[in-house]
């Protein structure tokens, strides 16, 4: 019988986070988050504003780098932890270098609830509980509020209502939307052997609903690789239900990172980090987060 772990009024967030994103849906939490960029490019202001930056084409490695360990620094540790807070410090630094309208920090903290929810609906090997959404909302909600981001709605429902609202009003058509969607497409593209990635870009307009597509002025997937694509997650979540359960957590944090061969400095994540001096050999993965910490993060996902 599998045991889910619950959240009640009462419950600590941050450990039911962690276990869903490190230990139970550790591969479609992080599909989820990258599906979410494309809907953050959709937005007219933050599309054009991530184009001006030309960080997401310049160097879009690094970039979704930056922001995978910064959320995973949260995620990981708790905003309770000193990573955790530490993140969330460097990633309002980094905020505050632009004239960005409080309702597009909302939308995009409305992505990191909602799609990873709808992947789960769609693709989990199970659903998450009740409890479990909740928890999920109450964290990233809490995230956003340590962002000093204003009105977060207070529930699921209202926020989903401002997050349809949003893109009705903010999804249309622009060609530095666009180009900032097709450099990111091209480096997921690009983890693949070349012969594949004609139909890894295919595949990924695949999972993007019509009116995200429309809005970045992408073409639709034939219908028979929608078809695929949808039957080959589903077919992946079935296997996933007889196979033993994961039971230690994968951290991102510990993925090795081109960019950091030395390990990284939460303070330096981000555009403009300083120069970064040699290193003489390269340290394992996410050598960064002390082993207190990591003890501390790991605790309660065991089981």
């Amino acid at each position: 019988m599998t045991t889910h772990r619950h959240a009640d009024d009462g419950g600590d967030c941050q450990q039911v986070v962690r276990h869903l994103a490190t230990v139970v849906f550790p591969w479609d939490t992080t599909r989820a988050l990258e599906l979410a960029l494309f809907r953050s490019f959709a937005s007219a202001r933050i599309g054009g504003l991530l184009h001006a930056t030309g960080e997401f084409e310049q160097r879009p490695q690094k970039r979704y780098d930056d922001t995978d360990l910064i959320v995973s620094e949260i995620i990981e540790n708790g905003f309770d932890s000193r990573r955790g807070q530490r993140a969330i410090e460097r990633m309002n630094e980094v905020h505050a270098r632009f004239r960005i309208a409080n309702e597009d920090f909302l939308y995009v903290l409305s992505t990191f609830i909602f799609e990873p929810l709808r992947w789960n609906e769609r693709f989990g090997w199970r659903r998450m509980s009740d409890a479990e959404r909740l928890a999920w909302f109450r964290f990233w909600r809490e995230v956003g509020e340590r962002m000093q981001i204003l009105g977060i709605p207070a529930t699921l429902a209202d926020f989903a209502a401002f997050s349809s609202e949003y893109e009705g009003r903010n999804f249309r058509p622009l060609a530095a939307c666009r180009q900032v969607a097709l450099a990111t497409r091209e480096m997921f593209a690009g983890w693949f052997p070349a012969p594949l990635r004609p139909l890894v870009r295919r595949s990924i307009h695949a999972l993007l609903d019509p009116p995200l597509l429309l809005a970045l002025d992408l073409q639709p997937a034939p219908r028979w690789l929608q078809r695929t694509v949808e039957a080959a997650l589903r077919g992946r979540a079935r296997l996933l239900r007889w196979l033993p359960r994961r039971r230690q957590p994968k951290l991102r944090t510990r993925v090795a990172r081109t960019a950091y061969p030395c390990g990284y400095d939460i303070a330096t994540l981000g555009p403009a980090a300083a120069p970064r001096a040699a290193c003489p050999a390269a340290p394992a993965a996410g050598r960064a987060v002390a082993d207190s910490e990591l003890a501390v993060a790991r605790r309660g996902f065991d089981g």
